[in-house]
This record gives C-alpha cells, sequence and structure tokens, in this order.
C-alpha cells in the first residue's frame, strides 16, 4: 500500500494501482447490479405479491429500490469508525458476506413486506463498499489521475446498469424473481476471496467515538419522511394520518439533526463542508441530477412491460442503450476534468439528459421502439458526462484531512437523492395511473383473457393510452428537475483551479477508510 501511496503524485497509473482499483470495482458492481436487477422485477413483484386482477401499487413495491438505498446512505457513514476499530480489510470483507447473505434471504421472501425488509439487510452490507472503495482510489490516484482513474472504474462500474436489467429479465423469464438474488451469492464469494488476496493486511487501531444520536436522527427520519409521502396513492389524500404522521415526524427529525450536526467537534455528517462554496455547488448539482434521473430510470422498464407488453427480458434488453451511452462518454469526460473545469463539461451532459427526458414526456402507448431507444441512448451520452465530473470536482476541492469526511457526505447524499428520486417518480406514477379510470385494468388485461373481454378491445386500448400519459406526466417532472439542476451546474468552476487534495498533508497521510 506504501508503494501506492508514494506513486500518487505520478502521472502514470501503475499495476498496484488497478490491482486496488479491481476490487473496488468488483464491490461497486455487486451493489450496483443489485439495484438495476431489481429495477426490472417491480411490475413482477406487484402481480406475485399480489395478483393479476389486484396488482400491488407501484409506489409499495417501489420500496425494494428505495429501502435498499436507504440503507446504503444509513451504513455510509457508520463505514470509517467501523473500519478503525475492525480494520479496512476485515470490513470490506464482512460487509459483502453481510450483502450476500442479505441477497439469499431475499430470495426466499414470502412477503412484499419481507422483501423489503431483507432488501434493506442486503443495503447494510452493500452500502459500506463504495465510500471505502472511493476513499481507497482517491488515495491510490492522486489529483492528477483522479479523473482518469474515476473513468475507469465508471467503464466496468456501467456493466451493472447493463447488464443487471438483461440478466434479471432472464432469469425472471427462465426460472423466477428468485433468481435475481440467488446470482448475488456465487459473485460475494468471489468477490470475498479477491479481497483476502489483494487487500494488503492492516490492523484495527484506536477511532474516534461515533456519533450515534446523529444516526438516529437522521435514519429514521429519512425513512419515516419518504414513507408518509409514498402512502399518499394508497390513502387517496394528503390530509390522513397514514401520510401526515410519519411525513410530519420525519420531517422534524431531519430538521432537528440537521441543526444538531454543527454542534459535534465528529458529527456524523460534517455539514460545515458546506462552508466550502465549490463543494456546495458540487453537492447540491449531484443531489438534483441524482432525483432526476434516478428517480426517471427507474419507470422505463415498467412501461415497456406494462404499457407495451414486452417480456421482463426485452425489457432489460431495452433499457441497456443508456448503459452503453454512458460507458461512451464517461471515459471522455474523465478525461476531460483533469483538463478542464468541470464547469464547461457537465452543462453539455445536461443538456444531453434534458434532450432525453424532453422526448419521454412525449411518449404514448405506440410511440416507436427506434425513437425510445434513441432517446435513452441520449440519455446515457448525458449522465456519462455528468456523473463523474460532478464528483471529481467535489473531491478535488477538498485538502487531505477533508477526504473522508467529503466522500462520505459525497456518497450518503447521491444515495439519498436516488431514494427521494424513486419515492417521488413512483408516487406521482401511483397517482396518475389511480386517477386514469381503465389504467389498472387495461394493464391487467394483458394476462387476463376474462379482463380483457370485460373491457373490449377499445376499452384496452383506451386504458393503455391512459396508463402512457400517466408515465409521460411523471417525466414532465423529471424533466422540471434537469432543468433545475443545469441552473445549479452554471455556478461549477468554469476557470482552471488547482486541487488541494495534498496541500496539507503528503499522500501517505489521506486515510484508507472513511471516518466519521
Amino acid at each position: 500500500m506504501t508503494d501506492i501511496a508514494t506513486a500518487a503524485e505520478s502521472d502514470r497509473i501503475t499495476g498496484d494501482v488497478l490491482k486496488v482499483a479491481g476490487v473496488v470495482v468488483l464491490g461497486a458492481i455487486m451493489s450496483i447490479l443489485d439495484i438495476t436487477v431489481v429495477n426490472v422485477a417491480l411490475p413482477t413483484f406487484q402481480t406475485s405479491f399480489g395478483s393479476v386482477s389486484h396488482p400491488l401499487p407501484y409506489s409499495t413495491v417501489a420500496w425494494t429500490v428505495t429501502g435498499y438505498t436507504l440503507a446504503l446512505a444509513t451504513v455510509i457513514p457508520v463505514t470509517g469508525w467501523a473500519a478503525d476499530r475492525f480494520g479496512t480489510k476485515r470490513l470490506y470483507m464482512a460487509a459483502i458476506a453481510l450483502f450476500t447473505a442479505g441477497s439469499a434471504l431475499c430470495s426466499m421472501a414470502t412477503s412484499i413486506n419481507m422483501l423489503i425488509g431483507f432488501r434493506v439487510l442486503q443495503g447494510l452490507g452493500g452500502g459500506m463498499l463504495m465510500p471505502l472503495g472511493m476513499t481507497i482510489i482517491t488515495r491510490a490516484a492522486g489529483p492528477k489521475r483522479m479523473g482518469r482513474l474515476m473513468a475507469i472504474l465508471g467503464v466496468p462500474m456501467l456493466l451493472g446498469p447493463i447488464a443487471g436489467p438483461i440478466l434479471g429479465g432472464w432469469l425472471i423469464d427462465t426460472a423466477s424473481w428468485h433468481w435475481i438474488f440467488l446470482i448475488n451469492v456465487p459473485l460475494g464469494v468471489i468477490a470475498v476471496i479477491y479481497a483476502l488476496t489483494t487487500l494488503p493486511k492492516d490492523s484495527p487501531r484506536p477511532s474516534e467515538s461515533f456519533d450515534f444520536l446523529g444516526m438516529l436522527m437522521m435514519s429514521p427520519g429519512l425513512a419515516l419522511f419518504l414513507y408518509g409521502v409514498s402512502s399518499i396513492p394508497v390513502e387517496g389524500k394528503v390530509g390522513t394520518p397514514k401520510v401526515l404522521v410519519p411525513a410530519l415526524i420525519g420531517l422534524a427529525l431531519l430538521v432537528t439533526f440537521v441543526l444538531y450536526s454543527f454542534k459535534p467537534r465528529l458529527p456524523l455528517l460534517d455539514l460545515r463542508l458546506f462552508r466550502n462554496r465549490r463543494l456546495a455547488i458540487s453537492i447540491t448539482t449531484m443531489f438534483l441530477f441524482a432525483v432526476a434521473f434516478f428517480g426517471g430510470l427507474l419507470l422505463v422498464p415498467t412501461y415497456f412491460q406494462e404499457i407495451r407488453g414486452e417480456s421482463v427480458l426485452h425489457a432489460g434488453l431495452l433499457v441497456a442503450p443508456q448503459g452503453i451511452g454512458a460507458m461512451l462518454t464517461m471515459p471522455i469526460a474523465g478525461t476531460l476534468s483533469d483538463r478542464f473545469p468541470v464547469g464547461r463539461i457537465v452543462p453539455f451532459g445536461l443538456i444531453f439528459i434534458a434532450a432525453g427526458m424532453a422526448g419521454l414526456t412525449q411518449i404514448s402507448s405506440t410511440t416507436s421502439f427506434p425513437v425510445l431507444i434513441g432517446l435513452l441512448f441520449i440519455m446515457g451520452l448525458g449522465m456519462g458526462g455528468t456523473m463523474m465530473p460532478i464528483m471529481t470536482a467535489a473531491l478535488k476541492t477538498l485538502r487531505a484531512a477533508e477526504v473522508a469526511r467529503g466522500s462520505t457526505l459525497l456518497n450518503i447524499t447521491q444515495q439519498i437523492a436516488s431514494s427521494v428520486g424513486v419515492a417521488v417518480m413512483s408516487v406521482i406514477l401511483t397517482n396518475g395511473l389511480k386517477n386514469a379510470k381503465l389504467a389498472y385494468p387495461a394493464i391487467a388485461a394483458r394476462n387476463s383473457p376474462q379482463i380483457a373481454a370485460q373491457l373490449g378491445k377499445a376499452g384496452v386500448h383506451e386504458g393503455l393510452s391512459q396508463a402512457a400519459s400517466a408515465f409521460a406526466h411523471t417525466y414532465w417532472v423529471a424533466f422540471a428537475l434537469v432543468g433545475v439542476t443545469f441552473v445549479a451546474a452554471v455556478f461549477l468552476p468554469r476557470k482552471h483551479e488547482e486541487s488541494h487534495l495534498l496541500d496539507d498533508e503528503n499522500p501517505e497521510a489521506v486515510p484508507v477508510t472513511v471516518p466519521s
């Protein structure tokens, strides 16, 4: 590990750095793959845990995604404290083991609530992988190679969004939904062995105390607030106790958490870092981008299955162009972010995303597949030119002593934004489908000849048109959020500024873990 740290000031990416990157990539792929695999399975969950004629609300099954990402956000701040206490190598291997065990349990779920609970357990393991990996890579790369190494890591990580829906669709169509979780078991075994043989041996060292009080406010606060919001479609209106009570309690906990976070010397999240204007702008841009992009992207496989009648596998294949587009532009954006200010790169990526979202606001039940594939590809091009440059911009603003806390803040912001995006978009879509009188019957008619006969051909056509309109209206919200993101991106650095990563310490001093 010393050799890696010593080489961090070099421009050359060495074999030792690539070996460490390989460990991080494998862990990241496991975590990301499971999000995208589940995305295509949501319509299956609606009928498997409900029925064809009475499917579970989309906003309910979406909690298999929201619960997972909330668990990721919850465990990120704990990672550094736990790594100090138990050792980085042990923690990494334990996280993979927990993720693998959670996957096995998910495959045995017999109700939607049980599946959501096991997904949370899975996320507690998966959430430790990214913050550890990002800090390790930041230390190994140094400021001169960060953009290129982020790009190298980003390309294989994007295999998750491409391969996940295809693999998930194939497993569901040929076997059952249980296998989308069982597939993680062999990957987990391989990852543990790789980590055991590659990561350098380390020893636990005395650590600072952990902010348990902050965690008891932030995590339940987020979960309760989003649960209240997600209950709106089921309850039918905002003013019901099931909506207001959890939402208001959650909001109160979050406000209290923010006010409290400025008092401890080592808070759960160091919000004082927002005094760094460049970091604050980067994280704000990342939050808005993630809410719009990941929230909107969740709906695409469901549209293909429920509106267009495609199989799960075909839906997975149809969303693959988005990941392919991102793979093409991410390496280019990574190289450019080493040479040019990100404020001159990110807006171009957002223009592509906005163009794709604008097209999706016009979708109907008969929109041609080439048009849909083209829109997804354009959005992928934009995603590849947006996400990694924003993350690179945020990390480059930090001094060595701030990298760990900044990485924690950046990672947790991304996961919270994804959770918010999924919850908000699923609620808007569920409300839209619920308000369309024939939408749910028309969707059910695809798998029920009896319902199809009752509605008639004209009724099914009208119902699918109404359902498609609900998807289009949801994308108007995502499009508006991309517009707000563009406004925030205007304030990103547009002139070259030196990195501060090694200002106050040498590379050897950059922590490998993420302390709280």
